[in-house]
């Protein structure tokens, strides 16, 4: 299992998050990836790699060319106007506003956000740069053959949409690693997101194509984050049209039902002819997690990866989310162990 990490994502250490109707200091920081790295090392994981620098070609096949611009410049356009705070969307597009691109910095930051929670920072671009070079890395890894590899992408990415950040996400490292594999030679590829929360920003991205097979298992969203993506019958469009598959399940979800989900999402996967998957790992099913409602235990996340494995296919792992408690490492690392299984 190659392991692909980036002291870069440092750079991105907000301070302020809207929460609970208070800013408090945010669940998502630097000792996120510092827990799961020391973890993994733990568990014998010791082949650690820092990523390859590649540019936003990638990136530019899965995002708007505007929106990879404003995450380039907003911060700077933020301390131009003298503001001491970090920057936070405030005011929004909604139904039946004008969507014409703002020029100010505080509209633009709304016209771009999925969300209020998450603030902008000095560094936060080029940790997300460094979050998507992991990932692009952890690609080429498997196209060189390799079964297994684990992006550890923090900045994580899976609410960032076409042309939206949000819920720490500012660049879809899981989307992109997808289009990498598709790039050098795969005709059909799976992006599998068992984190908690629904990857708003990646069915945003797939659901019109027809070349990648999105499945994600998550919180009911008439309960969770992020609320507005995520039913059942949300299946895809055009092109796309069933390959896009959702698995909302309710509060207190357990490993038995968790489990069964999955495998009819693996399922999928192989009826679909897909050529590897990029899971899109959470552990923020933890029963213990701070912002979720599943049950699942530590040794369920050594059966997931287990039961991924099965599935046959070559495997890109992209941190995404799992917060607050120091079992995230142990979790992650179970995970990895259960692939190798």
């Amino acid at each position: 299992m190659r392991v692909i990490y980036s002291e870069d994502h440092k750079l991105r250490d907000a301070k302020t998050e809207l929460y609970n109707g208070q800013l408090v200091t945010p669940f998502e920081g630097p000792f996120r990836a510092e827990w799961i790295l020391e973890a993994v090392k733990q568990a014998g994981f010791s082949d650690v790699v820092a990523p390859e620098r590649h540019g936003l070609e990638t990136a530019l096949k899965v995002h708007d060319a505007g929106y990879l611009d404003f995450l380039s410049k907003a911060w700077d356009m933020w301390k131009a106007t003298g503001a001491e705070g970090e920057a936070i969307p405030t005011s929004f597009p909604v139904r039946r506003s004008t969507l014409r691109r703002p020029n100010d910095i505080d509209a633009l930051l709304g016209y771009y956000a999925n969300a209020a929670e998450t603030a902008i920072t000095d560094g936060t671009y080029q940790a997300a740069i460094a979050s998507m070079q992991c990932a692009v890395t952890g690609a080429d890894w498997l196209n060189a053959g390799n079964r297994f590899a684990f992006s550890l992408c923090r900045p994580p990415g899976h609410h960032a949409g076409i042309d939206l950040f949000g819920g720490y996400c500012f660049i879809n490292n899981a989307a992109v690693a997808a289009q990498r594999l598709l790039d050098l030679g795969a005709k059909k590829v799976a992006v599998l997101d068992v984190d908690f929360h629904h990857g708003n920003g990646t069915q945003d991205i797939t659901y019109r194509r027809g070349d990648i097979f999105f499945a994600s298992l998550h919180g009911e969203p008439a309960d969770a984050f992020p609320y507005f993506w995520g039913y059942a019958d949300e299946t895809g469009e055009g092109e796309g049209e069933g390959c896009n598959a959702n698995y909302p399940l309710p509060r207190g979800t357990l490993w038995s039902e968790w489990a069964a989900a999955l495998q009819d999402s693996l399922s999928r996967t192989k009826a679909f002819g897909a050529e590897a998957i990029v899971v899109s790992l959470g552990v923020d099913t933890f029963e213990r997690d701070p912002i979720s409602f599943f049950k699942l235990n530590s040794d369920d996340f050594t059966r997931m990866g287990t039961v991924i494995a099965k599935a046959g296919l070559p495997v890109l792992t992209c941190m995404e989310g799992g917060y607050g408690v120091p079992e995230i490492g142990l979790n992650v690392a179970n995970v990895l162990k259960g692939l190798e299984a």
